[in-house]
């Protein structure tokens, strides 16, 4: 039986993820900051176990990935779900992780680079040239380049632009290790799943919802589960078809910046 960890899912997108996983006959490691909705989750699906983990702070992440290599045989899917939003609305305040970095860029960014990054070598033994392991980063439409030399977004801040700052990192994330020697025989993609789903996160930040989190799963599922995510790395989605991320993502020099300076900042941790 195939094993995937899904970040983020006693909730939205994540938590109908887990779902459709469960029911495709995956043992699906159920990630929450909740123990208890974690819990209730799992007691819905065969299999499944709960993990628990604030994503905001760096060491609970390392805690989560070693926790996961110590106990688990083989891991085969690794949806990097968990995100924050752009904030509550007039103001969308500049909110700092537990290690002090923006919020939006810790937790949508710097986590699921960790995170996948400590469990790479776990993947990489699962995976096989007829069933290749996955990661599927869970990104937006909305992107926007972000500044390695102000990773923190501490000048002219805007929540918007920071959550577009963070979800841009990951695409272009995507594309970098996709191209790793260590990510070898792991494919990896990114994927806009829908535009405004009816998510908490959405409500949240003061935008009306144009669609439902059903429409999201499919695109997800499809890079997790389906032929799409075995045959292709390195891409990114806007929901099941194959498109262009920000232009910016292919400028390969802003790419080695960008990681030169998330490698410095991860380095105790890794």
């Amino acid at each position: 039986m195939r094993t995937a960890l899904v970040t983020g899912a006693t909730s939205g997108l994540g938590r109908a993820v887990a779902t459709a996983l469960s029911r495709q006959g995956l043992r699906v490691l159920v990630h929450g900051r909740d123990r208890g909705r974690a819990e209730a989750l799992v007691a819905e699906l065969p299999g499944a176990e709960p993990l628990v983990a604030d994503l905001a702070s760096l060491a609970q992440v390392r805690e989560l990935a070693l926790h996961v290599r110590a106990t688990q045989p083989a891991l085969h899917v690794l949806v990097n779900n968990a995100g924050v939003g752009a904030g509550k609305p007039p103001h969308r305040e500049r909110e700092l992780s537990a290690d002090g970095h923006e919020l939006r860029v810790a937790v949508n960014y710097l986590a699921p680079v960790l995170l996948t990054r400590l469990l790479l070598p776990l993947l990489a033994a699962s995976s096989s040239a007829e069933a290749p392991s996955r990661v599927v980063n869970v990104g937006s439409a909305g992107q926007a380049p972000i500044d390695p030399d102000d990773l923190d977004f501490t000048r002219g801040y805007d929540g918007m632009e920071a959550y577009m700052r963070s979800k841009f990192a990951l695409a272009a994330f995507t594309v970098d290790l996709a191209a790793a020697p260590e990510a070898a025989g792991v494919n990896v993609n990114c994927v806009h799943p829908a535009t405004f789903m009816d998510t908490g996160m959405v409500v949240e930040s003061g935008i009306t919802p144009r669609s439902s989190i059903d429409d999201g799963v499919p695109p997800v599922l499809a890079l997790a589960a389906g032929p799409a995510g075995a045959a292709t790395t390195g891409h990114y989605f806007d929901g099941t078809r194959q498109a262009a991320p920000h232009p910016a993502i292919r400028t390969a020099t802003l790419r080695t910046h960008l990681s030169t300076t998330t490698s410095h900042l991860l380095a105790p941790y890794l």
